[in-house]
């Protein structure tokens, strides 16, 4: 669609949704996926500045649909009455504005009854005396004198571009420059843009500038992310340690964490899918998958471990592998359901896909490395780990 469109000139194009446009105004105020607020009072400097922030956004890799949301652009005809010629005419500045009032915009000169709705009666200048600028001018104001002077002569009338839209955010004026991120991830895309805003751009005092939209619901999201994957290991680890009693059994299963990490991020890679929020929340999931086959292998091992000294026919080696074929079965299918069921969704290209392919992806790739260090680094970390005390207990 961009591609056929883009031909016209004139057009400032922008793709969404009925929805997306309503929660994009909901929460910044404007339709737009990310907005840049510019905060002041007078129209003529917010617009040159989004014009120079226009030039310099739209030169950023993986910005599209830029736009500015002007605030100029209605036609108004501007009469500035002299006090001292009305003076000079006897001419009272009330007098004048009547005649403006009745002559350009009407007056209401009585009501009319139909049935039970009421209506003024509006009463205005025929199209010849307030057709333009110079027939407007020609309207005869009476003074006190009983004379009509033109308004012409007491005023200066001007055709001037005034503002078609006042947007309003926190008791102040601001223009808006919209825009969309496409082929890149957000964070990088604002952080660029934000930098090269900074470096080129010097707002008169009074001014400033805010970044809107799903870059503020990304940053809040991305801070609550930072908090709940830490506290998501930390309570990992201490049902970890209150299942086996000790340190290096719970450091051991959370082993299982990076090598899983390691899949979802080449996951990303592959598929060319940016980090974001519905990832994070895919690595959260991972790690509860990941540790679950890890605390399968080690309760094995420790309970092979114990029959070491039951068994003199059983080595150290021994006990491991036979914990290992012991518990491949319930590793991989632990670890094929999870990827399974969630590869419709790692597949879809629909809508709403953006929200759930992120999630599976990391999850299909960090199994699919976690399971391979369950089965081959795995049992190898736990024999160095243990294979002193083993052998003492021999």
């Amino acid at each position: 669609m961009q591609a056929r469109l883009a031909g016209f000139p004139g057009i400032s194009l922008n793709f969404s949704q009925p929805i997306s446009d309503n929660v994009e105004e909901a929460v910044s105020g404007v339709k737009g996926s990310i907005v840049v607020k510019m905060f002041g009072e007078d129209f003529d400097v917010i617009e040159r500045e989004e014009e120079k922030i226009y030039n310099i956004l739209k030169d950023v890799e993986g910005i599209e649909d830029l736009g500015i949301l002007r605030n100029l652009g209605q036609p108004e005809l501007q009469i500035n009455l002299d006090q001292e010629k009305l003076a000079l005419y006897g001419i009272t500045a009330a007098d004048a504005n009547a005649v403006i009032e009745m002559a350009i915009g009407g007056k209401a000169a009585t009501e009319i009854y139909e049935g039970e709705r009421k209506f003024d009666l509006i009463i205005r200048y025929p199209d010849d005396f307030r057709g333009d600028e110079r027939a407007i001018g020609r309207l005869m104001i009476p003074s006190i004198s009983g004379g009509k002077i033109p308004l012409g002569e007491v005023s200066t009338i001007s055709k001037i571009t005034g503002p078609s839209m006042i947007y309003r955010d926190k008791h102040r004026r601001y223009g808006a420059i919209k825009f969309s991120i496409r082929g890149r991830d957000m964070g990088s895309v604002i952080a660029e843009a934000q930098a090269k805003v900074k470096e080129q751009i010097t707002l008169p005092q009074s001014y400033s500038l805010e970044w809107a939209g799903d870059f503020e619901n990304q940053q809040r999201a991305a801070s609550r992310l930072s908090q709940a994957v830490p506290i998501s290991l930390l309570l990992i680890f201490f049902i970890l340690f209150v299942l086996f009693g000790n340190i290096k059994d719970s450091l051991l299963v959370l082993n299982n964490v990076p090598f899983a990490m390691i899949g979802g991020i080449l996951a990303l890679l592959a598929t060319g899918i940016n980090f974001n929020i519905s990832a994070g929340i895919g690595f959260i999931a991972l790690f509860g998958i990941c540790v679950q086959n890890g605390v399968i292998l080690i309760t094995k091992f420790k309970s092979n471990f114990e029959e070491l000294r039951y068994n003199p026919e059983w080595t150290f080696v021994d006990a491991l592998n036979d914990g290992l074929h012991s518990r491949i079965r319930p590793v991989v299918m632990t670890a094929m359901m999870a990827a399974i069921g969630l590869l419709p969704a790692a597949l879809s290209t629909g809508i709403g896909s953006e929200a759930s392919k992120p999630l599976a992806v990391v999850v299909i790739g960090g199994l699919i490395t976690n399971t391979l260090f369950n089965l081959f680094v795995y049992p190898i970390i736990v024999y160095w780990v243990y294979h002193k005390k083993a052998e003492a207990q021999l």
